[in-house]
């Protein structure tokens, strides 16, 4: 087939362009280039330097000409934690994906797969042993102040466990990162009712792996206790170190988006459907440091540090069934191997 992928010179989109290569398919690749999300502006030999946000342009019309599928993995990341941010993320992200769609109408393209995240759930799925699912408010400052980074039962006021989240969990994103992604969800059902279409939005979780960007804001938390180590320091873990996440391994996330290119384009799975893009296997926060530093050189112990990031949430961990059952995606790299792994493969400056 002959898919445009755009954001293809990133850590996420660089992984998918092998994977396709190597199962025979043509890509056509297209990144603007943004100076937070790449060591250079220079794009790599056969990548288009376009801004999706002009894909109106006669530009974009010559790329999607004879495309079967657009795999849509250009976006800007990070939380977005001050306000000034909002119309960078709301252009880019929202804007871009909505130009998208339109400019793909027009050339006859009927097709997307979508990178989504799995930060449109907010917080994750908690439960009480007396009361059962519970959506506890954001958390408040005071308490977090004072030690409790627990979720608690509105009932009760027992600390909540956590379950694995399913795709149709409530959508409550938290950050302009997060309300950015789920605006580009809303986009894609409307324009596949609309347009006669068929999309599949993958919902990442934690990714990680070799060519992840060093310390910006593209950066996750591994490749963070990972530079800590470099430097010969501990690696510093807010809160008490349990928040319950899952981290997926970037060869798996690229396998996840072939499945989905090709599935989408033989039209076997739902007209519009989202899947959790997940390792299957839960690790708090404190197990990812000590596992990445037991793959590295150094092997300092993590520092726990009772800090915290406001807005940020205690527990979301991904329900893998729905992806296994009609993408038949399950993933490879299991996050104790992979994480200690990744404490030594090449990122990318």
């Amino acid at each position: 087939m002959r898919v445009l992928l755009t954001g293809a010179a990133g850590f996420i989109g660089g992984a998918i362009d092998r994977a396709l290569t190597a199962d025979g398919h043509e890509v056509i690749g297209v990144d603007l280039m943004l100076a937070n999300a790449h060591s250079t502006t220079t794009p790599p030999d056969g990548v288009h330097q376009l801004d999706v946000r002009e894909a109106g342009s006669p530009e974009w019309a010559e790329l999607l000409r004879g495309v079967d599928v657009v795999c849509h993995q250009a976006a800007l990341v990070g939380a977005g934690v001050r306000v000034g941010d909002l119309p960078a993320y709301a252009s880019h992200n929202d804007l871009g994906t909505a130009a998208l769609l339109a400019a793909m109408h027009d050339g006859g393209v009927d097709r997307l797969v979508l990178a989504s995240s799995m930060v449109v759930y907010g917080e994750g799925r908690y439960t009480c042993p007396e009361h059962g699912d519970q959506l506890p408010p954001p958390r408040e400052v005071a308490a977090l102040e004072a030690g409790d980074f627990e979720n608690h039962c509105p009932a009760c006021d027992r600390p909540l466990g956590w379950d694995l989240v399913p795709e149709d969990a409530v959508l409550d994103p938290r950050s302009t990162y997060a309300a950015s992604k789920l605006a580009q969800e809303h986009y894609t059902s409307s324009w596949v009712r609309q347009a006669g279409a068929g999309a599949v939005a993958l919902r990442y979780h934690n990714v990680y792996g070799p060519g992840m960007p060093r310390d910006t804001p593209y950066s996750g938390v591994a490749a963070m206790f990972r530079s800590s180590l470099e430097r010969g320091e501990r690696p510093q873990v807010f809160e008490d170190g349990g928040q319950a996440r899952d981290f997926v391994h970037v060869d798996d996330v690229a396998r996840a988006n072939v499945l989905a290119i090709e599935q989408v384009a033989a039209e076997t799975v739902p007209r519009f459907a989202a899947y959790n893009v997940c390792s299957g296997t839960p690790v708090t926060i404190l197990d990812v440091a000590r596992r990445v530093s037991a793959g590295s050189t150094s092997r300092l112990e993590p520092e726990v540090t009772g800090g915290f990031r406001p807005g940020d949430v205690r527990h979301v961990v991904a329900s893998p069934e729905l992806a296994g059952r009609e993408l038949g995606f399950t993933a490879a790299v299991d996050p104790a191997t992979g994480l200690a792994d990744f404490a030594t493969a090449p990122l990318r400056a």
